[in-house]
């Protein structure tokens, strides 16, 4: 009998170094499922330090090129998200020096601290079948996101590290090059920060919320009708 070809194994099952010995060697498909794994960690990292979407995205663009020539350099000692993360992490604060002067951060660390942390909880992902809950969860993600573009530069990028990556600290610390302490120490402010700007944006909107109006008031109006025996007659 004639010999079985032996079929290709389903890349998303491959652990990351032997996509990348796959893609040492060409194949296409395996820088794919690199980068389709990494993406969302590599922008979210480079729009924390730039602020920008269109050049976030270059900067994963170019992380990607400079890493794919250099697959060689990976020994697997760490983790690829982590040597994917640190090149990118250096394109983005490269960009960053050549625009303007290097953030104050240590006047940013001499802010005085009032109150206590608080975890800022993000919503999920998970879809809901409901419009106006999936309308809701958007609308806070909005805010979330616009709160966190206007943390000052170096409490931002750890607390996407921390809190939105949920890297441990002493990742964040080494792809940053601080301290853990001092990890710790913006993260706590970045929360401060975080907590008090969506006070201030959410204590604005407390007069409108629970809206009860639209679709769903009439729908409820009408199902009640219906139960009384007064449903209303359709329209001449």
């Amino acid at each position: 009998m004639g010999s079985t070809a032996t079929a290709e194994p389903d890349l998303r099952s491959l652990g990351d170094i032997a996509l990348v010995e796959r893609a040492r060697h060409g194949d296409g498909d395996a820088f794919r499922e690199i980068m389709q794994r990494h993406n969302r960690r590599l922008y979210r990292v480079a729009r924390s330090v730039l602020g920008d979407e269109a050049e976030a995205e270059d900067v994963v663009q170019e992380a990607y090129v400079r890493a794919f020539a250099h697959l060689d350099g990976f020994r697997g000692e760490a983790r690829l998200s982590t040597w994917l993360t640190r090149i990118a992490l250096n394109e983005a604060l490269g960009r960053v020096r050549q625009r303007r002067p290097t953030v104050g951060v240590e006047h940013i660390d001499r802010i005085e601290e009032r109150g206590e942390a608080r975890i800022i909880v993000l919503p999920t992902a998970q879809k809901d079948g409901d419009p106006e809950t999936a309308a809701a969860r958007a609308e806070i993600r909005r805010l979330l996101e616009r709160a966190v573009d206007r943390l000052p530069d170096p409490f931002r990028v750890v607390f996407v590290l921390r809190d939105i990556e949920e890297m441990s600290v002493e990742e964040t610390a080494a792809q940053l090059g601080l301290r853990p302490e001092t990890v710790k120490t913006r993260l706590h402010r970045a929360r401060r920060l975080l907590r008090e700007a969506l006070d201030r944006t959410l204590s604005s909107a407390l007069a409108d919320t629970f809206p009860f109006a639209g679709a769903r008031c009439a729908r409820i109006t009408e199902a009640v009708l219906r139960r009384i025996g007064l449903a209303s007659s359709p329209q001449a």
